[in-house]
């Protein structure tokens, strides 16, 4: 039996990988070949966090592999068939990629193969985008349904791990891909083993606690696992076998939901593609924006951290100090750019998408499109988050926004998230708030009723 390659994409592991057991398989003699492809098509968009966390990966996956890991640049449908020849290879295996770009690429590698078997098995989800369907075989639109037919639907049991893998060598490797300059931003450990040890450490130290503790972001009561999900460090199917075994208790249901949101998002993507860029209800495009100098002003405010609203603030400055924003927080600056200053949702998802170490094509565009009221809730317009109320619920005591906005380390809890009505206002150094918010939500919710009725 030849050669097989395994192909790795959003798959940097070897535990729980169920095309490496299809290549183990049908490898021959000289046994597997690891190979991953920096793809300019993706790595030029990434944004600095996310390039060097993959250059980490990349390093981690080749250490797993003994060095075997061959790394080659260009084009893949050119790149992962000269390798195949490169080493006679039989087949080649991956885990299939649900995304736009993922699936016209893996088509134009398949045909340039041409005897050369493309095998693909499992998916970077527990259940593959397009099989979670109403009974009348219509995609869903909306979460909870979905939520409650996945969990019917259910996944496999993690796949085995492979144990000792031959691993073919010899083929030319490049270099690793250079290392990033991340300018101070912190990014989290990577590879398999963090993702395991994150993981282990969450389960043992916050998930009982994670019904409350997911909407406080001044506490850590998050699992901080969605790096180690976008680049497959860690499978959703290992964490769900996990979560079995910890009962059935709100907290690991309010966690599975979190994983059921990435599988949601990933099936709107399946069956809209084009949602990726577009509106998923396209009659909300002819809501207008601001434009002009002082818009620009207002949108270089939100970028920086200076809008006066303090926990927008904190979390853009956690964006650019972690490369991480925490999920309720993400809502709140993301309505404040679409709602307050009247954005564009598609502006806001690029400069994530630009800083965020767990940038993810599906979840980020299509949360901006929730909260933009453009996509899957059922009844989103009139939703508008105030920075104010917001901090004040889920931030009381001002941990978070004194963490990440130091001019306010000093301000009474009681202000720290109003500091214009604290006495004397706020302290030196920082503005105060660039909009009136419950202007800017009448004027939202003008623009909105206009659309809706048109």
């Amino acid at each position: 039996m030849p050669t097989s390659v395994l192909w790795f994409r959003r798959d940097l592991r070897l535990g729980d990988h169920p095309a490496l057991m299809t290549a183990v398989e049908a490898a021959g003699a000289d046994g597997v070949l690891p190979l991953f492809v920096v793809d300019p098509r993706l790595w030029g968009p990434s944004g600095v966090p996310r390039r060097e966390y993959l250059r980490r990966c990349l390093a981690a996956l080749r250490e797993a592999t003994g060095g075997a890991l061959v790394i080659r640049s260009g084009d893949p449908s050119d790149v992962v068939p000269a390798v195949a020849r490169e080493v006679a290879a039989g087949s080649v295996h991956v885990s299939a990629d649900t995304g736009p770009y993922g699936r016209r690429r893996d088509a134009a590698v398949e045909r340039a193969l041409g005897d050369v078997a493309f095998t693909r098995t499992g998916s970077p989800y527990a259940v593959g985008p397009g099989l979670v369907t109403k009974r009348n075989g219509t995609p869903f639109q909306v979460f909870t349904p979905f939520a409650r037919a996945w969990r019917e639907h259910g996944w496999p049991a993690p796949a085995p791990h492979p144990g000792d893998v031959a691993w073919c060598r010899g083929p030319r490797s490049e270099d690793l891909p250079p290392e990033q300059d991340l300018g101070g931003t912190r990014l989290p450990p990577a590879g398999e083993e963090a993702a395991r040890a994150t993981w282990d450490r969450f389960r043992e130290e916050r998930l009982h606690a994670y019904a409350d503790g997911r909407n406080t972001p001044g506490t850590d009561g998050t699992s901080r696992l969605s790096a180690h999900l976008k680049y497959g460090t860690v499978h959703p199917r290992t964490l769900l076998a996990d979560l079995a075994a910890e009962g059935d208790g709100e907290d690991v249901r309010r966690f599975t939901d979190e994983l059921a949101w990435r599988e949601f998002y990933a099936d709107v993507l399946w069956h809209r593609p084009e949602s990726a860029r577009e509106y998923l209800r396209p009659e909300l495009a002819a809501i207008g924006y601001d434009s002009g100098p002082h818009a620009e002003e207002l949108v270089a405010a939100w970028e920086t951290g200076r809008t006066g609203f303090p926990i927008v603030d904190a979390g853009m400055r956690q964006l650019l100090g972690e490369a991480y924003v925490h999920n309720r927080v993400r809502m709140i600056v993301a309505s404040f750019l679409v709602k307050d200053l009247h954005q564009e949702w598609t502006r806001g998802a690029r400069y994530f998408m630009q800083h965020l170490v767990d940038g993810d094509l599906a979840s980020n565009n299509h949360g901006w499109q929730w909260v933009a009221g453009t996509g899957t809730d059922a009844s989103p317009y009139y939703r508008v988050f105030n920075p104010v109320t917001q901090g004040k619920k889920f931030d009381p005591d001002g941990t978070y926004v004194k963490r990440w906005v130091p001019e306010l380390r000093d301000v009474d809890a009681k202000y720290v998230h109003e500091p214009w009505t604290a006495p004397g206002g706020p302290p030196p150094g920082y503005p105060d708030p660039v909009v009136d918010h419950a202007h800017e939500r009448r004027v939202a919710l003008d623009r909105f009723e206009r659309v809706r009725r048109a």
